[in-house]
């Protein structure tokens, strides 16, 4: 029989237990209406006004379904509008709306302040590789969910 894992030094427990404690920090000093998520849209339409839902998913490191429910809700909010683009009608270009930028101006602020927050658990001089490590660890190619063993 395996013995049991040690959570406290297994990485995904950790980056789950890590990603527990934005969310709440998220909740409590940026929006309990706007998850960190649909604040990674919003950043990236700000960033690449007019890109596609395909791109903005592949930005925002979101899958299909995921990022089509929230380009809906925040459509539906007035956060952001939906266009056909003129050269390929098959494509909707996606913008922020005024009231998305009102929004998100007023989000990047406590935003910044969570991520410091997050970094400041570690001493100064580690958190630019924790940075750097957490870089390395997201742009890992995975497999689809689907797959079987």
């Amino acid at each position: 029989m395996a013995r049991a894992l040690e959570l406290n030094d297994y990485v995904g427990h950790l980056i789950r237990r890590a990603e527990q404690v934005h969310t709440s920090l998220w909740f409590r000093h940026v929006s309990r209406d706007i998850t960190s998520q649909q604040f990674a849209v919003l950043n990236a339409l700000r960033q690449e006004p007019g890109i596609d839902q395909r791109t903005l998913a592949h930005h925002t490191s979101l899958d299909r379904s995921t990022i089509n429910q929230m380009v809906r809700r925040l459509n539906d909010q007035g956060y952001l509008s939906q266009v056909r683009d003129e050269e390929d009608r098959r494509r909707t270009l996606l913008n922020l709306t005024a009231e998305g930028s009102e929004l998100l101006d007023s989000l990047i602020p406590p935003a910044k302040r969570v991520n410091e927050q997050l970094l400041e658990a570690l001493p100064e001089n580690e958190r630019a590789l924790a940075t750097a490590i957490l870089r390395k660890i997201a742009s890992l190619d995975y497999e689809p969910l689907n797959r079987t063993v």
